[in-house]
């Protein structure tokens, strides 16, 4: 009797047999070992958190800092509602790589035909692109903020990023994850002094964290919920996540992928925790800084840096603010990158030295954000980072849906395929995902 999650009866539900996995040179590549299993979990720690490096790039910025310094608290409950339906995509992505061996975007082109597959696959392009243009602007923002840069230098500087990266990847998927924790560590200790200097309510801040129904009744408070919500749930982040998964060399036994599955949705849960603590310490910190204080309006990320001394008292909190943008943005281009190899390779089959795939990808990206820059500096730059979310919002549906579709179905997933309860939920979110991200664009467009 054959034991693995995917029997061959169960393989003649896909269209063809999967090709090659998801970033070969790194697939399989870190071995768990035996002994306790606080060791073997300990080896699955790390996807989770490239994962929830997307969960707080430059468009979560704006969007926080806009929120708390215009409602105070009051948004917290967006930020945790967001993040317990990221918790559970993400979940269902570690739940289809380990059952089937198939990234998200693999498993779309085995799925579905081949027209529909390309359009997937150029609308995951597409939010990509865009993606890594929120990264180029946050990274160059931060240079600026921290030394001076002129923000069209460091739109350029931000290509040289490709170096590093290939850098850590010759050394190993393990130097890759330790590199984005690092800096991740940077972000929580700058954002830990930053809410020490505010000192916050921390009455109202817990109170922030039940709903409310003047979220729903204030129209201008539902927009910016909205895009709290449009820029928390990153689609690259769900191909991202099914495909450095498979970095783990956990087994082809059914009990083996069990615990992997197990252990992975643990580190993806713990990492998106930590995620949420650095969105809402930044919605905390902008209510304690600037709403508390009558300054309502701020929005744009170099315009809070340049406020938070005189309000804080401290000429070290601008310094972490800058130091801690410039953090999220390089972890943020690492991740983007290694999202847009895994759905090219997985879509089309279609492989590049994984140098070139940074090159092209931040070209496309630099190209807009110069332009941009160049004409209308800084306020140009804080609308083409909304622009940005807004095209990550009309590409959402098309990939969770077929995510929920995919780990519903029986005859894909065998054994492993998702309980219903787990399968209703998803659907639930993903409707109130399209919907909202709907709602985003046709108020966008409406102006």
């Amino acid at each position: 009797m054959d034991n693995s999650p995917i029997s061959l009866l169960e393989r003649a539900a896909w269209r063809r047999e999967r090709s090659m996995p998801s970033m070969p040179e790194v697939s399989g590549s870190i071995p768990i070992r035996g002994g306790t299993r606080w060791r073997r979990a300990l080896a699955f720690m790390g996807p989770g958190y490239l994962v929830a490096v997307g969960y707080m790039d430059p468009g979560n910025w704006a969007t926080s800092i806009a929120g708390g310094s215009r409602y105070g608290y009051a948004l917290l409950t967006v930020a945790l509602v967001s993040n317990i339906m990221a918790i559970i995509l993400q979940a269902l992505c570690s739940r289809l790589a380990i059952a089937t061996g198939r990234d998200l975007a693999q498993a779309c082109r085995d799925a579905y035909s081949k027209p529909v597959a390309w359009v997937l696959w150029a609308l995951a392009e597409l939010a990509i692109c865009a993606t890594d243009l929120a990264e180029v602007i946050g990274t160059a923002i931060g240079l600026n903020l921290l030394f001076g840069v002129p923000l069209e230098i460091g739109v350029l500087v931000t290509a040289l990023d490709v170096f590093l990266i290939l850098y850590l990847q010759n050394l190993g998927f393990r130097w890759v994850e330790a590199f984005v924790i690092a800096l991740l560590a940077v972000i929580a200790v700058c954002f830990g002094i930053q809410i020490a200097l505010a000192d916050p309510q921390w009455g109202l801040v817990i109170r922030g964290f039940a709903p409310t129904t003047e979220i729903i009744t204030n129209p201008d408070m539902l927009y910016l919920a909205l895009g709290i919500l449009g820029a928390t749930v990153m689609p690259h982040n769900l191909y991202l996540h099914s495909g450095i998964v498979q970095t783990r060399a956990y087994g082809d036994t059914l009990p083996e992928k069990r615990e992997a599955l197990r252990y992975a949705t643990l580190d993806s849960t713990l990492a998106l925790m930590f995620a949420l603590t650095i969105n809402a310490s930044l919605l905390i910190l902008a209510a304690a800084a600037f709403h508390h204080t009558g300054r309502t309006e701020i929005a744009e990320l170099g315009e809070a840096h340049t406020l938070l001394q005189p309000l804080l008292g401290s000429a070290i909190a601008p310094t972490l603010f800058g130091l801690s943008l410039l953090c999220c943005g390089l972890n943020s281009t690492v991740t983007a990158t290694m999202a847009g190899q895994i759905v090219m390779e997985g879509f089309i089959n279609f492989r590049l030295a994984p140098w070139l795939r940074r090159l092209v990808t931040r070209g496309i990206a630099i190209v807009p954000a110069a332009a941009v820059t160049i004409a209308y500096g800084e306020s140009g730059t804080a609308k083409l980072l909304i622009f940005s979310q807004v095209i990550l919002s009309l590409q959402l549906p098309f990939a969770v849906i077929p995510l929920v579709t995919l780990t519903a179905s029986k005859a894909k997933m065998g054994v492993m395929v998702a309980p219903r309860w787990l399968t209703v939920v998803a659907g639930i979110i993903a409707a109130i995902i399209v919907a909202l991200n709907i709602k985003l664009l046709v108020d966008f467009v409406l102006g």
